[in-house]
């Protein structure tokens, strides 16, 4: 290997990073502050990036269905839940509005907005504004009435929810491959090692999108809802904060940092129903690395896990997953060394 190739690989493994920070992103924001470890977080990817594909070639997205089947689940719940109480109040009407009105608005925009060939980011808006929502009523309808579980328990629900969505994405979207055009047809030379303007969109747009949720979190009352529900649900539900609400929070952020994701590599690479597992899991080994505690140690261990991938690629490209995943031994037995033992509640 001579430096133009190990600076190929260099620039290959950061743009793959800045993705993988993007879910690690995603995976501790809703840990934090729901203490869920999301598993169906790549799924949010696959999503997202199949929407697009799907409005880039002038049809209206499957995504809609996908959407209307998720909004009827928990309007049916939220009537089940009154039926319970044996009670009609402006409560459930309230609840039933929350859930429908948005998702009708959504889907009667896309129905109208998707044949009609827009421009590229618009398209990409559409796809966002699609996926969004299905984060919150996925927490609605799986994990509203289980907040308070153990963390176990919330784990085996992510697992079983990971699978439904796959099916989910199977039946709506089907098992053929979508693929996007670029988002930016360029490239630059930086001495002898040419960089795709792809490359350029996706590592500006993470650093963009960091910022962004940065300044949600420090500067604006709902993030600092946020915070406050993810240091301490108890103190936030003293003080008039709803950690309901914060967990829906984290699930519509979660759900759309996942279908930008998607958005952003689905130009790379060719997405099925099911590739979401994968990468999804490499978001979390970067999670897992910052001890699903410390964004900026998300930051630096999604490039660690891209340039892991990319230099194991170029190395033994059959083995290049198994290098990545294997990683986490060290990491977690360091790890385990120096931090000390605390007593879980």
């Amino acid at each position: 290997m001579d430096l133009t190739v190990g600076s190929m690989l260099a620039v290959d493994g950061i743009s793959n990073g800045a993705v993988y920070a993007l879910i690690g992103l995603a995976t501790v924001l809703v840990f934090s502050v729901t203490r869920i470890l999301f598993i169906a977080q790549g799924e949010f990817v696959v999503f997202g990036a199949i929407t697009l594909a799907q409005i880039n070639a002038g049809s209206v997205p499957s995504a809609i269905y996908l959407l209307g089947t998720l909004t009827l689940g928990c309007l049916l719940q939220e009537l089940w839940l009154a039926w319970q109480r044996r009670r009609v109040d402006r409560r459930l009407a309230r609840e039933l509005a929350r859930v429908l009105l948005p998702s009708s608005f959504i889907i009667a925009v896309t129905v109208l907005a998707a044949p009609v060939g827009l421009p590229l980011i618009l398209q990409a808006l559409l796809s966002l504004m699609l996926i969004a929502p299905m984060g919150m009523l996925v927490y609605r309808l799986i994990y509203r009435s289980i907040a308070d579980a153990s963390v176990l328990t919330l784990l085996i629900v992510s697992v079983g929810v990971h699978f439904a969505l796959v099916g989910l994405g199977l039946i709506f979207f089907g098992p053929e491959g979508y693929r996007t055009s670029a988002l930016l047809d360029v490239s630059v030379q930086l001495g002898s090692v040419p960089v795709s303007g792809q490359a350029i969109v996706v590592i500006v747009t993470a650093l963009l999108l960091i910022s962004l949720l940065f300044w949600f979190s420090t500067c604006t009352f709902p993030g600092m809802a946020l915070r406050a529900a993810a240091v301490n649900r108890l103190g936030a539900r003293i003080v008039g904060l709803s950690s309901d609400r914060a967990g829906q929070t984290s699930f519509i952020l979660a759900a759309a940092i996942g279908a930008l994701s998607g958005i952003l590599i689905a130009p790379t690479t060719t997405l099925y129903y099911d590739t979401g597992f994968l990468i999804g899991l490499k978001g979390f080994v970067a999670a897992v690395f910052a001890g699903l505690s410390s964004f900026p140690g998300v930051m630096i261990g999604a490039i660690g896990v891209g340039l892991l991938e990319s230099f194991g690629s170029f190395w033994s490209s059959a083995f290049k997953d198994s290098i990545v995943f294997g990683a986490v031994i060290p990491v977690l037995l360091l790890r385990t060394i120096l931090t000390r033992t605390q007593e879980d509640h």
